[in-house]
Parts: structure tokens; C-alpha cells; sequence
């Protein structure tokens, strides 16, 4: 598994002045999607509605929404 492409704008053209870290959003070579984020699994957990759940090994991690809306334009259709 291999990063292919960034998905949106990297933090330095979102703002960061050190662009070091920010949240980001990656395309990988499998076609599936890494995040980085703030960590916020103990925060969100008893949040989470009815029907989602969240194995053991997964994290709930939170992305501005300025990194998702700038992303969008390159998020595949399918």
C-alpha cells in the first residue's frame, strides 16, 4: 500500500504557515483513503448513532471542514 496522491489542498495552501501538521486527506494505491487527523475516539465514541460501530483497531479522528471542502473537487465520483 502506497500513497498515491494528496485528496485536496495541502495544509500550506489551506493556510498553515509551517505546513507541518495538519489535517490531510490521501488517495492510496488500493483505492482507499487515509486521514490525518486530531484523535478524538474517547471524545466521539458515545456519540456515535445507533447503526455505525467502530472495531477495536479503528479511531475516530476529526479534519477541519475546510480540508473535506477543498477536497471534494478531487474526491472520484465512484
Amino acid at each position: 500500500m502506497k500513497i498515491v496522491r494528496r485528496i485536496g489542498a495541502s495544509p500550506r495552501e489551506r493556510g498553515s504557515l509551517s505546513g507541518e501538521t495538519c489535517p490531510d486527506i490521501f488517495e492510496l494505491s488500493d483505492g482507499n483513503f487515509a486521514v490525518i487527523g486530531t484523535e478524538a475516539t474517547a471524545a466521539l465514541d458515545a456519540e456515535l448513532p445507533a447503526d455505525a460501530a467502530r472495531a477495536d483497531h479503528e479511531r475516530i479522528v476529526v479534519i477541519s471542514r475546510e480540508t473535506l471542502v477543498r477536497a471534494k473537487a478531487d474526491i472520484p465520483e465512484a
